[in-house]
């Protein structure tokens, strides 16, 4: 029986992680995640999978699993799921995480929450999870017991020595598959490149309590929400300097509701505060937990630290930690936040120049420990940039894997009898995006976005007698991002238009008026200001 698994996203980049397992006609994803979009995505709120090759047979979609509940693992859950609702099987905190995205976007979900190392079947897949340590608790990786052998992924995973809560990464029972024998590791490949160890996320937690305990005004401290183990020693942290908190951002506000409810978050009622209470209080008495650590626009720290917030003001004394780490393509708005703030002569603790963050992926020797105690057949990185892969591959070969296959998006892998094939672009794996028109291929309107921006936009409007040719209306020119000498262009662009307008056989019409107008203005232009705007004719038959 054949066995495949296809990459609908992840590989060539950070997010969109989306693997599709087949057995027997039937499918079965592996995470169904998004990506942020880069600041070049003009208007684009959310880059999503291609479910193309998904929705083309949507009777043989059998389930979802989650290895966790990290945005760039369950973010595009809704989308399919308004397709083709199917059960969904995670960890507790995973299927939670995922449940008030969900409803959100009017899906009634099929939430089944699974305990780790416990068998599961849906159809012809049986799989279990297998605990990992990572950056938001209930992480895991997936076994699945195929014709073909064992086909492991990984996850998100860093072998933590000290983890918050006390759940490393479960070695026994991944070398427990490894004795049986397995067939294709999936492996995490985001730190492939980072040679050592990754620090314990438990050295966090000093650094926090010293920063807290040594700032005079309120403490603001920014992290991912779903980092609960992060929110949970930033809570400890500010008790222990003895301040009362509020937490700001909805998504902050709802994890938190969920980790508590869950047990996996401590937080005493009587120290948490709303805004208005905190602003009542002495600074020095209070503290705040929020989102908009990746510089969010709208975000509180954002709106913060550009002195926008309705009710927080900075004052110098105060003391900002952004306890995370910029997601790649946030780097430029991480650090515009940053330099924000310090304008407000606030102090600034940030990864760059505090140990307020750690990784939750596995670096090089934390890779090679896997390995060995897993000596899979088989290897594909996935999880990362196209460099991150390639990293990861090497890692693999130098510790005696010889089989490493390094795929990108829209690549199959086909296990028969044996052996491994690798299927290149054998799936659409294309960028989707979405805006606020709805979910699409807008790559064509993205191209008209990056050129209005480059090169600006200019609007000519002319009224003419179709058959004697007389402009009787303009020619009325208009242009926004195209030159700050606007006054002069606009004469000559005026007076080509004219001339060339005089050039047309008469009697015309308002098709060949508009070719005309627009070719004159973009050739003028480009041969003033070496620049091509978007031209857009407004011609009047008077």
């Amino acid at each position: 029986m054949t066995v495949s698994i296809g990459f609908l996203g992840g590989l060539g980049e950070i997010g969109r992680n989306c693997a599709v397992l087949e057995i027997d006609g039937r499918l079965a994803l592996i995470d169904c995640g998004l990506m942020f979009p880069d600041e070049d995505m003009l208007g684009v709120d959310l880059v999503l999978p291609d479910f193309t090759s998904i929705l083309e047979r949507p009777d043989d979609l059998e389930c979802v699993v989650l290895t966790h509940g990290h945005e760039d693992h369950i973010g595009s859950l809704g989308y399919l799921l308004r397709e083709v609702n199917v059960p969904v099987f995670g960890t507790s905190l995973s299927v939670e995480l995922a449940r008030s995205r969900l409803e959100e976007l009017g899906v009634a979900p099929q939430l089944r929450p699974v305990e780790k190392r416990e068998w599961m079947e849906s159809g012809p897949f049986k799989f279990a999870l297998i605990g990992v340590a990572h950056s938001v608790p209930q992480a895991t990786g997936v076994v699945f017991d195929t014709p073909e052998g064992l086909i492991m992924h990984s996850g998100d995973f860093k072998l933590d020595p000290t983890p918050v809560d006390g759940l490393p990464t479960d070695l026994a029972t991944f070398a427990g598959f490894g004795r049986q024998g397995v067939r294709l590791l999936l492996a995490d490949s985001t730190n492939a490149e980072r040679p050592g160890f990754v620090p314990s996320e438990a050295t966090v937690g000093p650094k926090l309590n010293q920063i807290v305990a040594g700032a005079t005004g309120r403490v603001i401290i920014a992290c991912f929400a779903s980092h609960v183990h992060r929110v949970q020693q930033a809570v400890d942290a500010v008790l222990a300097d003895d301040r009362h908190f509020a937490l700001l951002g909805r998504s902050m506000l709802r994890n938190v509701e969920v980790a508590t409810g869950l047990g996996l978050l401590q937080v005493p009622d009587e120290r948490v505060k709303t805004v208005d209470q905190l602003l009542e209080m002495d600074p020095g008495q209070t503290a705040v937990i929020c989102t908009g650590s990746q510089g969010e626009p709208f975000a509180a720290l954002s709106l913060m630290a550009s002195g926008e917030h309705r009710s927080i003001k900075l004052e110098a004394g105060d003391t900002v930690i952004l306890s995370a780490t910029p997601i790649p393509g946030n780097e430029t708005k991480v650090s515009r936040v940053i330099n924000n703030l310090l304008r407000q002569d606030v102090a600034v603790f940030h990864g760059r120049n505090a140990p307020v963050h750690v990784s939750g992926h596995a670096a090089q020797e934390e890779l090679k420990t896997f390995y060995n105690v897993i000596a899979p057949q088989s290897v594909i990185p996935v999880h990362g940039e196209y460099r991150h892969l390639v990293a990861n591959a090497a890692v693999a070969r130098e510790v005696g894997i010889e089989d490493v296959h390094v795929c990108e998006d829209g690549d199959r892998v086909v296990l028969e009898n044996g052996k491994i094939t690798v299927e290149r672009e054998a799936l659409p794996a294309g960028l989707v995006y979405l805006d606020g028109s709805g979910i699409g291929d807008v790559e064509a309107v993205l191209r008209d976005r990056r050129h209005l921006a480059d090169d600006g936009v200019m609007v000519l409007t002319v009224g003419l007698d179709m058959h004697s040719g007389k402009i009787l209306i303009g020619p009325d020119v208009d242009s926004h991002g195209v030159t700050g000498d606007s006054e002069e262009i606009h004469k000559l662009v005026a007076d080509r238009i004219i001339e060339a307008i005089g050039e047309l056989e008469l009697p015309t019409d308002l098709d060949t008026v508009r070719r005309t107008v627009r070719s004159a203005t973009g050739r003028k232009i480009k041969q003033e200001l070496r620049r091509r705007p978007v031209v857009y004719p407004v011609v009047i038959e008077v």
